[in-house]
């Protein structure tokens, strides 16, 4: 593909030399160059791609996008470097001019490399049904479930989402809630090329920041909820919201905007959407509405849209989200029966409220809940079904993360469970004993009384199952679906199924 072709939809500020060249490749990571590629330097958190041009030129770039080309400006520090630096400077400015190396300016690296990777994919967006979910809790769950329900209505999809990405039937692993432009692009090429009509994606609010789907096309856009997460990064909740509206105020008229009316900011999420609003809620009028007629450990019974269906789901939650799935269905033209017959058959995604039975009746439910809402939301869920059980709630809050959520959820757990046993999560870098005195300082006398601490999660969860009363419900909540554990830099084997299943050999 032609340089030009690649950056025709990118504002560029300076060009220097031919954009009438081939581009093989794109990558924001000089390590991935590869002769003939295009290599975008984005200012990134832990280093700025910036300093690595040079690097990228030598391994056979023919094209670099950046916002500062080298040697075009000069700070203090960059004055001062001693001689030999300066040397290996003009060197590298040599070497560039004899590559015949296009730069082409621009104000923002990260908008550049969604533009360019959704032109050089042949803007595979465009030719799919591409429907995104944002909000604090429920993505997952959400959009898992559609792919499954739009695979058993006979459509090929994709889905892209924390848990894995799925092009048709073939599973590939993923790192972030929203990757990267460039592996978003490719995916969905991918998807285009196996035969998918229909995309459902996880939009998170630091990926609408990053401008991680700037260029795709999308037909919906759903909002679920906002509550407390992610401050360690936005700073404050007005900025989180802001970023969450972002990603409605850029779809087109074509969307649909989805939205959660009972959320008091889902009215204000799409304030400023071009396009087509529709509401769905359990509590108050909407466009779509659903409320629990019944429910136990097995599922629930509800009433969407007036007319009953069966979910092997539970909690208020899951009527949520089973509620913006039917409504997203019927939005992209699927019969409204067809759709109540659908969910009926779903299963939940990995790691939300899955339950293990285990001997003298204990009751095992693994959940990711890692926020105040979550976690409120599935200990809430397990006392309306079982409430005669005694509740035993293990969490823990990751380091290197939002500090501030950690009192708060201690206080939630104190409120609506009868034993607490605190331990780690991913602690990262951080001290896990800081982590466990940020969450003891949300409890009062008597959620001390009632709480263990203990730092070691494999001895936390066996001490939880092995002192539980017969009958007992036990929330082990945080991890879900992941099977590892992040401490220092190392991610670590650590699957709590595995953990549950030996320790339920112990019970005599």
């Amino acid at each position: 593909m032609k340089l030009k072709e690649l950056i025709q939809d990118i504002e560029a500020v300076e060009i220097r030399g031919s954009l009438d060249i081939d581009v093989t490749a794109i990558t924001g990571d000089s390590r991935e160059v590869t002769p003939g590629a295009l290599f975008i330097a984005v200012r990134g958190f832990a280093s700025d791609g910036h300093k690595y041009i040079g690097q990228a030129i030598e391994k056979g770039a023919v094209a670099v996008v950046c916002e500062e080309i080298p040697g075009q400006a000069r700070d203090e520090e960059t004055q001062a470097r001693d001689e030999e630096t300066q040397a290996r400077d003009e060197e590298t400015q040599a070497r560039d001019e004899e590559s015949a190396v296009t730069f082409v300016k621009v104000a923002n690296s990260r908008h550049a490399v969604a533009m360019a990777a959704d032109a050089f994919y042949g803007h595979p967006s465009r030719k799919l049904t591409l429907v995104g979910i944002t909000g604090t809790n429920g993505k997952t769950t959400t959009v898992t479930l559609l792919y499954r329900l739009f695979k058993a209505l006979g459509h090929p999809c994709g889905l892209l989402s924390t848990i894995a990405n799925y092009v048709d039937d073939r599973r590939l692993e993923t790192a972030n809630t929203t990757a990267d432009p460039i592996t978003i692009n490719r995916l969905l090429a991918e998807m285009v090329d196996a035969g998918c009509g229909y995309c459902f994606m996880e939009v998170s609010s630091i990926g609408v920041e990053q401008e991680r789907v700037a260029g795709l096309q999308f037909a919906a856009g759903i909002f679920s909820n906002l509550t407390h997460d992610h401050l360690d990064y936005h700073k404050t909740f007005a900025e989180y919201l802001r970023c969450k509206k972002l990603f409605f105020d850029n779809l087109p008229k074509s969307a649909y905007a989805i939205t959660n009316v009972d959320d008091k900011n889902g009215p204000v999420m799409v304030q400023n959407t071009a396009a087509k609003v529709v509401t769905y809620a359990c509590k108050r009028p909407a466009d779509h509405t659903a409320r629990i007629l019944e429910q136990s450990f097995e599922g629930m019974l509800l009433r969407i849209d007036g007319k009953e269906t069966w979910s092997r789901l539970i909690g208020a939650h899951n009527a949520y989200n089973l509620l913006a799935i039917y409504t997203t269905a019927v939005c992209l033209g699927t019969d409204p029966d067809e759709v109540l017959v659908a969910l009926s058959n779903l299963q939940s995604a990995p790691g939300r409220l899955e339950n293990l039975r285990g001997p003298r009746d204990l009751a095992v439910v693994i959940d990711y809940a890692h926020t105040p809402d979550a976690l409120e939301n599935v200990l809430g869920t397990l006392r309306d079904v079982a409430p005669e059980r005694q509740l035993i709630c293990l969490f823990g809050c990751g380091g290197d993360r939002d500090k501030t959520k950690r009192p708060e959820m201690a206080q939630v757990a104190a409120r609506l469970a009868d034993r607490l046993v605190v331990t780690s999560d991913n602690c990262r870098t951080e001290d896990p004993e800081a982590i466990l005195n940020d969450i003891r300082a949300g409890l009062d006398w008597e959620g001390l009384a009632k709480s263990v601490f203990i730092t070691d999660r494999r001895e936390a969860i066996r001490t939880a199952i092995l002192t539980a009363p017969e009958g007992a419900t036990i929330l082990l909540a945080g991890k879900g679906h992941e099977d590892y554990q992040i401490i220092g830099h190392e991610k670590l084997h650590f699957d709590e199924k595995e953990i549950v299943t030996e320790t339920f050999k112990l019970i005599l």
